[in-house]
């Protein structure tokens, strides 16, 4: 990440609003937003297939594995503002190919701190799981509350959003598709 391109950057951003980059209350913000930034984007240098490398074969176990309430943050890649919520992470292991349960909320770290779309960190943690794990089938819920549209734009602080992924058996096993989602009601 280049510091110094953002701290330039966000400098010529305080004088485009109006503001006084020298004044003693902006005079470090640059360097801080640059700070920042390296923090709330450091998913853009690591790849969340790497979490899930570790497997426990030995249990044979293939039932229903729900991690639910992953707090996340990310950054709405159209207007650069806070979205936030909580994942809910489920999967149907095939043979017994487990992973360590903290290994699914790091895959949601990882892929929420870039530039994002709530709909595509659905899609992207349950293709991931999909490819690495190759479970039975995967079903990622995310709710969120979007900065853009609680600051700006028709402001309505306090909407959720909700998006789905769903993969593999669940798509077509309305059963096995409704216990999930009464799971993590």
């Amino acid at each position: 990440m280049d510091k110094e391109k953002i701290k330039r950057a966000f400098r010529d951003i305080i004088e485009a609003i109006g503001e006084d980059p020298d004044r003693e209350g902006l005079r470090d913000t640059p360097d801080r937003v640059a700070r920042m930034y390296e923090e709330i984007f450091v998913g853009l240098n690591e790849d969340p297939r790497d979490y899930l490398d570790v497997y426990f074969e030995e249990e044979k176990y293939e039932e229903i594995v729900l991690v639910k309430d992953i707090p996340f943050h990310s950054v709405c890649e159209h207007h650069f503002v806070p979205f936030f919520g909580k994942a809910h992470v489920a999967y149907i292991p095939k043979g017994g190919r487990l992973t360590g349960l903290s290994k699914l909320a790091r895959v949601v770290d990882v892929v929420a701190k870039r530039p994002q779309l709530q709909e595509r960190i659905s899609q992207t943690v349950a293709d991931i799981i999909m490819e690495k794990l190759q479970p039975y089938g995967v079903v990622v819920v995310i709710e969120a509350e979007h900065m853009c549209m609680t600051m700006r734009g028709v402001k309505k602080p306090g909407s959720t959003t909700v998006t789905s992924a769903i993969r593999g058996i669940f798509k077509n096993d309305t059963a096995a598709r409704a216990e999930i989602m009464s799971l993590i009601k």
